[in-house]
């Protein structure tokens, strides 16, 4: 991709920015509306949701050309909580995740997500892809006499022409041009041709109206109890976890289109702020988007405009226009998110899974197993994120080794090789004999680190041992680091530090 088309520090163009802006609406709203679907939210939640969250960032946020919005990834971690109590604890659930959030951002931890390995991101975007493709599904139901059933007849035929016709053109019409979003165009023709054959088919107004005015502030009417945060303590944290690392990922994509940088703390600190907007103005909360920010940036935008254009435009649309969209057909919205499902997925993982290593293989399938039968994304990336570190821990441990010899005094000489810590101490411990050593033993660190409290362990009871039988341990060349960590450990261990690295034995 030429970098150069997206240099932000040229003269910003308020055409431009607003063509940009009208078009990422368009692109917004279709899966603003079913995410909220998705989730069982009235559909105004979910255009609410992208009002705040797209304005909000658009003026605080980390960096111009981001776009935020109502995303399935953080929609999804609330659906389970929706299930068991309700709409009202989603939203103080929201509120929670934004200050969490704040949190991150004014104590500058945003650099953290460089510790998500990318078989974690695999798993977590292609787990959430199968969520958002299976949830579609729900859409070839109906309800029966209290029961849910599949279509059958003429309205199942219907459907899935109607979805067929919705992705061949999201497919196709790129092709033809560029101008105008494809899903957009798709749901424009959709609709047109139920509405002037009069198909008889699912509209979002059969989910909801979505008619609305300016979102009013109120406090979700939940008690203020330590029961109430236990149950959406949980929520709150994962969804922040998430949209964080949704968030920060997109933005070190930008970045890198870009040949910029953005400001991930800056971008915590946005994303805390409207998410808590949404919590009390009736908003199902977000994150930035990957699809709208590069449709954002391929449309030319350069500025901060283009996201408060599209934000200000989907208000538009819910004071105005929402006989329109609630007249849309419910097959349409269906293929634009199935469509998104597969655009989501990351076919890449494919191409490459022969060339990982099988504990990456290993991590990325199970997180995406977590992801798609628990629903909880945060939970799915915690799991592959320690699973990495324990892997990492363990072929870290095996490469310890040391270098053994006698020099011209008859001190035995031990270069230790690799990092000393809980996971090595064992083999570390192995390395040393005790009975033929000499009185005297250098432990040379070298070209090694003492790293925890475990490794301090050792280093006591390696020390302890050699005491037993009259023989003394000294370390050499400790880190300024290392040094500091056994004087803090002084009062529980004892052992011994070489000050000089040209140490010679004494008589």
């Amino acid at each position: 991709m030429n970098t150069t088309l997206f240099n932000f520090k040229q003269k910003v163009d308020y055409k431009i920015e607003i063509l940009a802006g009208l078009t990422v609406a368009m692109t917004m709203i279709p899966e603003s509306l079913s995410f909220a679907i998705l989730a069982k939210f009235p559909p105004l939640v979910g255009l609410y949701g992208a009002f705040i969250m797209g304005l909000v960032t658009a003026i605080l946020g980390g960096r111009p050309g981001l776009i935020s919005g109502g995303a399935g990834a953080t929609v999804v971690v609330l659906i389970a909580l929706m299930n068991s109590h309700g709409i009202e604890y989603v939203f103080g659930a929201i509120i929670l995740a934004g200050v969490f959030q704040l949190l991150v951002g004014f104590f500058k931890l945003g650099k953290f997500i460089r510790l998500v390995p990318q078989p974690v991101m695999y798993g977590f975007v292609n787990g959430l892809a199968v969520i958002i493709f299976m949830a579609q599904l729900e859409q070839f139901k109906t309800v029966v006499a209290g029961n849910t059933v599949w279509l059958s007849g003429s309205s199942l035929y219907w459907m899935i022409g109607l979805v067929a016709l919705t992705i061949a053109i999201i497919y196709v019409f790129p092709k033809i041009s560029k101008a105008v979003p494809a899903s957009l165009v798709a749901i424009i023709v959709v609709g047109l041709i139920v509405f002037f054959f009069q198909i008889e088919t699912k509209t979002v107004k059969d989910i909801a109206a979505i008619s609305g005015g300016l979102p009013s502030f109120r406090i979700p009417s939940i008690p203020f109890t330590l029961e109430t945060l236990s149950i959406i303590f949980p929520y709150g944290l994962i969804m922040a976890g998430v949209g964080l690392t949704e968030g920060l990922l997109t933005l070190n994509l930008v970045d890198e289109l870009t040949q910029t940088k953005g400001n991930p703390d800056r971008e915590s600190v946005a994303q805390g702020i409207a998410n808590m907007l949404n919590g009390f103005f009736w908003g199902m909360g977000g994150c930035p988007m990957i699809a709208q920010t590069l449709v954002n940036i391929s449309a030319g935008a350069r500025a901060r405009l283009s996201g408060i254009i599209a934000a200000l435009t989907i208000l538009g649309i819910i004071l105005v226009a929402s006989p329109i969209i609630e007249a849309l057909p419910m097959a349409a919205l269906t293929g634009v998110m199935m469509m998104v499902a597969i655009g989501t997925f990351e076919w890449m993982s494919f191409k490459v899974i022969n060339k990982m290593p099988s504990a990456d293989i290993v991590v990325g399938v199970l997180v995406a197993l977590i992801t798609i039968f628990l629903h909880n994304l945060a939970l799915a990336v915690l799991v592959g994120v320690i699973i990495s570190a324990l892997v990492f821990a363990w072929e870290s441990a095996k490469r310890i080794r040391a270098r053994k010899y006698v020099d011209g005094h008859g001190v035995k000489h031990y270069e230790i090789y690799g990092p000393l810590f809980f996971g090595s101490t064992t083999t570390f411990t192995e390395k040393f004999d005790i009975i033929n050593d000499p009185i005297e033993v250098v432990i040379d660190f070298k070209e090694s680190k003492v790293v925890d409290m475990s490794a301090i362990d050792a280093l006591n009871k390696l020390t302890e041992r050699y005491a037993k039988v009259n023989k003394i341990i000294r370390l050499k060349h400790l880190s300024p680091d290392c040094r500091q960590l056994l004087k803090n450990a002084e009062k529980i261990i004892e052992v011994n530090i070489l000050e000089d690295p040209t140490y010679q034995v004494l008589n």
